[in-house]
């Protein structure tokens, strides 16, 4: 079915194709016919963050931002869904057009902003879901007029009211559409934030009687220093998962498209062998207790597997999502379990 809408969607301006898919993923749904989008995946038990998941391919933040399509996004036989990035107050994000797509490259730029409507409308949205049937991961920031020196007011504000309700919680540091965020990557800044955060994580554990998960989302365009640092932070620090990457501001692998001008973060497959170094580099410089999730231009079952051969224990998809449909769920996860089964089959696999 996918084959037929996606004519028609790549027919609209690109934000509006992305509402106008997510309005009616959520009819279908909601009408009981999520199989005409194609059939979910078999199962494949992953254990990976202190949590089980039916299988080990998430949707990454961005798609959902609000954690408004819940339901309908387990629907389509994802193992883990992450909604955000969300921030304490409501923001309308950049001015449009802000978001572009680049077919020949099977690619993405957006500059949206972290487009929102604040942490209490997710909370909402997030307590009326009813059909989760893999862990919610919930992707946090800060707002754009709080500047970098303030910033662990808006996350330990978001982590707080998400707490209850989140089976894990990813700091965003890395989007390139909020002025300076990256810097939060800078060791000694990274240090102060996280160290922050994980005292508050502690705490919350304490007074909630479970612990939640919390990940840090790094850049793809770190020099190898800065990634040999910010592996030595978030080991030091003792997070439970590192996400990478987030989308790249390099247009060398695209520089022939006219739209390669637009401001903004690339991803889709140009982002493949950026966002892979990355993770390569993090699995050999972080112990192995420390999940990865790999994410960043997957576009088939084969990408998929190149993340995990390269460290990841999760895998998460978006802009291939936008290209291939929701069969590439199905693939990957398909894809994964050859590779786990290959030496020993009939084990479920603990990543």
């Amino acid at each position: 079915m996918y084959g037929l809408l996606r004519p028609l969607l790549f027919g609209l301006e690109a934000e509006r194709a992305h509402r106008t898919g997510l309005r009616a993923l959520d009819c279908v749904h909601g009408l009981g016919l999520g199989r005409l989008l194609g059939a979910p995946p078999r199962p494949f038990p992953t254990r990976a963050l202190g949590l089980d998941f039916p299988n080990p391919v998430g949707l990454a933040a961005g798609l959902d931002k609000n954690g408004a399509h819940v339901d309908a996004l387990f629907g389509l036989g994802f193992g883990f869904v992450e909604i955000g990035t969300v921030t304490p107050r409501p923001q309308p994000g950049n001015p449009a057009p802000r978001l572009f797509r680049l077919p020949r490259y099977r690619a993405l730029i957006n500059r949206l902003g972290f487009n929102n409507e604040g942490i209490d409308a997710l909370v909402g949205n997030v307590e009326r879901a009813r059909h989760r049937t893999g862990p919610l991961g919930i992707n946090i920031g800060r707002n754009k007029d709080t500047p970098n020196e303030s910033a662990i007011d808006d996350y330990l504000l978001c982590l707080e009211r998400v707490y209850p309700l989140a089976d894990y919680v990813t700091v965003n540091i890395s989007s390139p559409n909020t002025a300076g965020l990256r810097e939060l990557q800078e060791e000694q800044a990274l240090r102060r934030l996280v160290g922050a955060l994980r005292d508050a994580q502690e705490r919350l554990a304490a007074r909630h009687g479970k612990r939640v998960p919390m990940l840090v989302k790094i850049a793809p365009d770190l020099s190898d220093d800065d990634v040999h640092a910010a592996a030595r932070v978030l080991s030091d620090l003792q997070v439970d998962g590192v996400i990478a990457t987030n989308t790249t501001v390099s247009r060398i692998a695209v520089q022939d498209d006219p739209l390669s001008r637009e401001t903004g973060g690339l991803s889709g497959e140009p982002l493949m062998n950026k966002s892979t170094a990355v993770l390569r580099m993090l699995r050999t410089r972080m112990p192995e207790s420390i999940p990865l999730v790999g994410v960043g231009g997957i576009l088939s079952g084969a990408d998929a597997v190149k993340k995990v051969a390269a460290g990841a224990s999760l895998v998460q998809v978006y802009t291939g999502l936008v290209y291939r449909g929701p069969a590439l769920i199905g693939e990957c996860v398909e894809a994964i379990r050859r590779r786990k089964e290959a030496p020993s089959r009939g084990n479920v696999p603990v990543l």
